[in-house]
């Protein structure tokens, strides 16, 4: 428990909650102190607001982000106070500010949580309603608040410059390791696949977020102003875990093949398998280590796991027969060259933390970084294009636009006690994808219900002012800090410190926690219906998308690993870009179908074939990715004339695929890979004439080896690709055209 305990209070999440809870209570306790516990409320208020935009980026962004939030946060305020007394004309102006903000959204996550901060304001404005100089008094020191909000996160980034860029490290490296063992459990003769490779696709949503994070501050930052050390150390862990991930992907093999060949030998399996875990517990253990700040202790010897691996490979040549082996060996030697390469990586993160490292090892590996990092900039054109029925943030800001006006409508008719809570659960309930909003809807409502019970449990009992402050500013710190990772139980805490403000602020007042009770389950029972009959986004009327944007991202890696075989030479940025851009897209597309799974049944229109196409292309690119590894970290032949017929024939059909996603009539795709007549006779000079190519240029029994390996590992690729991407035309073929 204190293990926990002190992992939780090093948490990025604890970190950004203290943050916000200190810029919430230092202007109450100071001002207080001088009687103008008001004004240090407003500026607290401020900082709550603007908080939001606080997302991880380099210096300068986060500078521009948090004002710009600040502002919005001020002038919205001032805006609602001003209009207020004209009824005519605030509708109007409400519902365009409304939709004005939550259309910012389509400019990505900085844009999506300013425009929560705007519209957070724009419910709060509701219940502080001022005129006159006050109204300007007030928004004045809402954006003093933002400000000062500003001065205590970057004070954290002075005091700890690192610490936040370590631990997204940490948690990086604890995914990918997460991700290893999942590979890891594949090999078990019986494993349930769909199970772990649905955990896998989950895990690479989670990574290719952490991975655009970690580029934004360790390449932008670099970029902008130059790199520190420390930075420069956390750039070549982070690159090495890239690779790491990579490599994990590429041990792609048709597993039930593999069991059968090795049937009469599993040890070799099994022992490739035991290597595989001991690799992810080792970089768990350099994680635990980097989050503790503590020197890491090795617990594995992974080189000594590596020559039992190779002992067991020539056991088992020994037992079968060099010639009935063969295969089997050069499969088992690819496999160990893979893992060979891993624990390369696992030492080269391990020296660049120990004391005074060099950092020999990011030379030539940091050039053209820049260009992996998304381009930030805010056109016009970007808004433009997305006001139309096609957009989801276009459905979604009307959707939230039209229950806001309900929510404020109801609030005021009806007469309830604080209608804008009404609308602070519409906001922060209320999400472009229904199964999400279902799910904040419970959590929500659950979260209130609970932490009112307890809170008034707590106001009954203690009738101490500084122990119930005391207590409010503890709920707000653990409110803030579960709010990203368990929502139901942030919603808890967050309740209980407004309701303990509250019995600070109006003691004896009982009824405050069935207001807000009722107030919650009324706003979120708006928010679940809109969702539902207001110009709703189901999954699947995008998913086509997100599978077309898949199949392209996978074609594009294909061709730059086609042209890197063919040319040779470093690494290209292209490559590195079209790698990345792979991978964001499989996740992606695994994202949208877990949204879709959220989903009413009857609106999850073939979701056992859209299931199929997202394992498909996972495959695809693991295949891809094998493939792409092996000629990197070799010093490969001269590509042949066959494998680019055959890598062509697999780009071909995944165009075949993205035609089809566009609605073109199947009589008028070309597919490729149905004239077999050339395909065979290419496997058939790739498998009976390269061996004897290979043996006839080849002058040592190594080299033959290795150019055996090569080849041997090559056509496995090509046939798996071939089959692959067959496969996805033909499931393209048979999704409904409603779905495309």
């Amino acid at each position: 428990m204190i293990d926990k305990a002190r992992d939780f209070a090093g948490s990025t999440n604890f970190s950004n909650a203290l943050k916000v809870t200190l810029a919430g209570v230092i202007p109450v306790l100071v001002l207080a102190q001088l009687d103008m516990f008001e004004t240090g409320f407003t500026i607290a208020l401020g900082a709550l607001l603007t908080y939001p935009s606080d997302i991880p980026s380099n210096t300068r962004h986060k500078i521009n982000g948090v004002t710009v939030a600040a502002l919005i946060v001020a002038g919205s305020n001032l805006l609602i106070n001003f209009l207020y007394p004209y009824t005519y004309v605030l509708y109007p102006v409400l519902t365009l500010l409304v939709f004005f903000l939550s259309m910012i959204s389509v400019y990505g996550q900085r844009a999506n949580m300013v425009s929560f901060s705007g519209l957070l304001a724009i419910c709060l404005a509701f219940g502080h309603i001022h005129s006159g100089v006050a109204m300007l008094e007030y928004s004045a020191l809402m954006l003093a608040g933002g400000f000062f909000y500003l001065l205590v996160s970057l004070a954290f980034e002075y005091i700890r410059p690192h610490r936040y860029i370590e631990l997204q490290v940490a948690e990086c490296i604890k995914l990918t390791s997460k991700y290893m063992k999942l590979r890891g459990d594949l090999w078990n003769p019986d494993a349930e696949r769909r199970p772990i490779i649905e955990s896998q696709l989950a895990l690479q949503v989670e990574l290719n977020t952490i991975h655009e994070n970690l580029r934004e501050i360790l390449i932008r930052s670099r970029s902008n102003s130059g790199t520190s050390h420390q930075n420069r150390k956390m750039l070549l862990v982070f690159i090495s875990s890239v690779e790491i991930l990579e490599l994990a992907l590429s041990t792609s093999f048709d597993h039930n093949r593999l069991h059968e060949k090795f049937k009469e030998y599993p040890k070799a399996l099994t022992t490739y398998q035991n290597l595989a875990y001991n690799l992810a517990a080792s970089l768990k253990h350099i994680a635990k280590s980097i989050e503790k700040g503590k020197p890491y202790v090795a617990k594995h010897s992974l080189t000594k796991e590596l020559e039992g691996l190779e002992n067991a490979i020539t056991e088992y040549q020994n037992e079968i027969g060099e010639d009935n082996a063969s295969e089997g060996v050069l499969m088992l030697k690819n496999m160990m060259h893979y893992a060979e390469k891993q624990i390369e990586k696992i030492k080269v993160i391990t020296r660049a933390f120990r004391a005074n490292s060099e950092l020999k090892e990011l030379a030539d590996r940091d050039k053209d970084l820049e260009k992996l990092v998304t381009p930030q900039y805010y056109p016009l054109s970007t808004l433009k294009e997305n006001l139309s029925f096609s957009s989801v943030i276009f459905r979604h800001s009307l959707r939230l636009t039209a229950t806001i006006i309900i929510g404020f409508l109801l609030g005021n008719f009806v007469a309830f006690q604080n209608p804008y809570w009404i609308l602070l659960t519409i906001i922060v309930i209320m999400r472009p994808g229904y199964g999400l909003t279902k799910a904040r809807s419970y959590d929500r409502i659950i979260g209130t219900v609970a932490g009112g019970i307890i809170a008034f449990g707590i106001l009954l009992v203690i009738d101490n002012s500084t122990a119930i402050g005391t207590l409010a500013v503890i709920c707000m710190l653990l409110g803030y800090s579960f709010t990203q990772t368990n929502y139901r139980v942030g919603a808890t805490f967050v309740t209980m410190y407004v309701v303990l403000i509250y019995g600070l602020l109006v003691p004896n007042n009982n009824q405050i926690v069935e207001y807000r009770i009722l107030d919650t389950v009324v706003g979120a029972a708006l928010a679940f219906m809109a969702n539902y009959f207001f110009w709703p986004s189901w999954e699947s009327m995008s998913m086509s998308l997100y599978v077309r944007k898949s199949i392209e991202a996978n074609r594009n890696y294909l061709k730059e690993i086609s042209i890197f075989y063919n040319n040779k030479g470093e690494v290209t940025p292209s490559y590195r870009v079209s790698r990345k851009n792979a991978f964001i897209e499989i996740g992606n597309l695994m994202a949208s179908f877990q949204r879709m799974a959220q989903e009413p049944k009857s609106k999850q229109k073939q979701i056992q074939q859209l299931y199929k196409l997202v394992e498909l292309n996972h495959t695809l690119l693991s295949a891809s990715a094998s493939l792409g590894t092996y000629i990197q970290t070799h010093h490969t032949t001269k590509a042949s004339e066959a494998f680019n017929v055959v890598a062509n024939t697999v780009v071909k059909n995944l165009d075949a695929a993205i035609s089809l996603l566009s609605l073109k009539p199947i009589d008028q795709v070309r597919v490729p890979s149905d004239d077999k007549k050339e395909l065979d006779l290419r496997f058939t000079e790739l498998k009976n004439l390269r061996s004897k190519e290979l043996k006839a240029t080849a002058t040592q029994d190594r080299e033959y080896e290795l150019k055996m390996q090569e080849s041997q590992l090559v056509i496995e690729q090509l046939v798996w690709l071939i089959n692959l991407s067959e496969g996805i035309v033909k499931a393209t073929g048979k999704l409904d055209p409603a779905i495309k």
